[in-house]
C-alpha cells in the first residue's frame, strides 16, 4: 500500500511539473491543492513529456500496437511555432519582473555560464580561472521568502584551467561538465564528488577555446575555437574529426556552436559574419546564411524546441529569429545595444520571450518572441557590460555574467508559488 502511494505521488509530481514547464500555473496549483499539500515544492519540468516519449518509442520497437517507431508522432513541446496562434492565455512571466535571487562572486571578469539539460544545476566560469557549480533548488530556496538563510547555493568550486574559461557545457547523460579555455585546453570535471576539483582527462588544442556543444546522446563533442575549422570529438575515445571539405568551414574564428534537440542538425556563428547548418551525422555543411548580421560578426546561435527556428545575435545590436526550412527571416528585435561584446540572445523556457542584455546600459532587454514587440528592460544591477546570459531550460530562471566579477541568478519566485 506505502509503495502504491508513493508512486501515485511520483505521477502527480510528474503531472504538475509538467503543466508548470507549459506554463498552466493556475491548473498546477489547483491539483497541487486537491492531491497533497507536500507537493508545492514541485518545480517546472518536461520530464514526463520525455517519459511517454520514450514509451511511445520503446513500444514501436517492441511491435505492440503493429505502430513502428519510424511512424510514431513527434512528442509535442511548448515553444515557439508561428504556423500556429499564440495561446495569450500562458501564465508565463515577462523578463522584467525577475528579481536576482543569488550572487555569484568570482575573483576575476564572470566570462561563462550553463544549466544542466534538466535545470536542475548550473555552472558559471571567470578570468579566474575557476568554474563554480550552483544547485538551482537551493538558489530558490534561498530566494524564497521564509526560506533558510543558511542555504548555499554554491556546492563545488573546479580549478585546473591556467588561463580564462571561456565556455562551459554539461554533459547530458553523465554526471560531468566539459570547460574551454584561453590555455588551449578543453577539461573534463566530474562535479558529484566533493574532494575532486581536478579535471578527469582533457584535450589540447592548439588555439584558444571558444564555445562547445554536446551531443544530446552525449557521444560527441562539437567544438569552435580561434580558428576557423569545425572539431567534432568523441567523447570516449577524444578522436578528433573534420569535414572532408575545406569549403565546409568558416573564414573566420568560430564564436557559437549548438545542436538540435534531437541532434539532426547543429549550427555555428563566426566573425566572418555568416551562420552554417551542419548535418549531425555526417559532419557535412548542408547550408549557410551569409551576412546574417550585415557586415557584423554573429555571436550567438539558438535552436528553438521544435527545431524549426533559429535564433541569432549580432554585433548590428539585433537578433534575428531564422526559419530554417526556407532560410529567410521571420522576426528581428531592436534596440539592444551590441557592437563591442559578444554576448546572446537566448530564449526563455516557454520560448515566449527573446532576451538579450545591453551592453550599453547592462540592462536586460525582452521581446515577444512572436510579435516582436519590446517589453519593458530589466535593470540588472550589473556595473559592468554583460557577456553572457543564459536560461534556465525549465524554470523561469536565468544567469547574468559581467566584467563586475559578478554572476548574477535571476528568478520570479512568484510563478513558482
Amino acid at each position: 500500500m506505502a509503495a502504491a502511494v508513493k508512486d501515485r505521488e511520483a505521477l502527480y509530481k510528474l503531472i504538475i511539473s509538467q503543466l508548470r514547464y507549459d506554463g498552466y500555473e493556475n491548473v498546477a496549483s489547483s491539483l497541487v491543492k486537491t492531491v497533497a499539500g507536500s507537493l508545492t515544492t514541485c518545480a517546472p519540468s518536461s520530464r514526463l513529456a520525455h517519459i511517454v516519449s520514450l514509451g511511445q518509442k520503446a513500444e514501436g520497437e517492441s511491435g505492440y500496437g503493429n505502430v513502428s517507431s519510424s511512424s510514431l508522432p513527434t512528442p509535442s513541446t511548448s515553444g515557439i511555432d508561428l504556423e500556429f496562434g499564440h495561446d495569450s492565455s500562458l501564465n508565463v512571466p515577462p523578463i522584467c519582473d525577475y528579481e536576482t535571487i543569488s550572487i555569484i562572486p568570482h575573483k576575476g571578469q564572470c566570462t561563462a555560464a550553463t544549466f544542466s539539460p534538466d535545470g536542475r544545476l548550473a555552472a558559471t566560469g571567470s578570468y579566474d580561472t575557476s568554474i563554480k557549480i550552483i544547485d538551482v533548488e537551493r538558489a530558490v530556496a534561498k530566494g524564497s521568502q521564509g526560506a533558510q538563510h543558511d542555504l548555499y547555493p554554491i556546492v563545488r568550486t573546479l580549478y585546473d584551467h591556467m588561463e580564462s574559461v571561456t565556455c562551459i557545457e554539461f554533459h547530458p547523460m553523465a554526471p560531468f561538465i566539459a570547460s574551454g579555455s584561453d590555455d588551449c585546453t578543453i577539461k573534463f570535471f566530474e562535479f558529484t564528488k566533493p574532494s575532486v576539483k581536478r579535471a578527469f582527462r582533457f584535450i589540447q588544442e592548439v588555439v584558444p577555446v571558444r564555445c562547445m556543444a554536446f551531443h544530446p546522446s552525449g557521444d560527441f563533442l562539437v567544438v569552435g575555437t580561434e580558428q576557423s575549422t569545425i572539431r567534432l570529438y568523441d567523447v570516449n575515445s577524444l578522436q578528433c574529426f573534420v569535414s572532408s571539405n575545406p569549403r565546409d568551414q568558416h573564414t573566420g574564428p568560430i564564436t557559437s556552436v549548438k545542436y538540435t534537440p534531437t541532434g539532426k542538425l547543429y549550427a555555428t556563428s563566426s566573425k566572418d559574419g555568416s551562420v552554417k547548418l551542419w548535418d549531425g551525422v555526417s559532419n557535412r555543411c548542408v547550408n549557410v546564411f551569409p551576412n546574417s548580421h550585415g557586415t557584423t560578426e554573429v555571436s550567438s546561435v539558438a535552436f528553438s524546441k521544435n527545431s524549426k527556428y533559429l535564433l541569432t545575435c549580432g554585433k548590428d545590436s539585433l537578433a534575428n529569429l531564422w526559419e530554417i526550412s526556407t532560410g529567410r527571416i521571420i522576426n528581428s528585435y531592436k534596440d539592444a545595444m551590441q557592437s563591442h561584446c559578444r554576448s546572446q540572445a537566448v530564449f526563455n523556457h516557454t520560448e515566449d520571450w527573446v532576451i538579450m542584455p545591453d551592453e550599453k546600459t547592462s540592462c536586460v532587454h525582452s521581446w515577444d518572441s512572436r510579435t516582436a514587440e519590446k517589453a519593458n528592460p530589466l535593470s540588472s544591477g550589473h556595473s559592468y557590460p554583460i557577456r553572457c546570459i543564459v536560461h534556465s531550460p525549465s524554470l523561469p530562471a536565468f544567469i547574468t555574467c559581467s566584467d563586475d566579477h559578478r554572476a548574477r541568478f535571476w528568478c520570479n519566485l512568484r510563478s513558482l508559488q
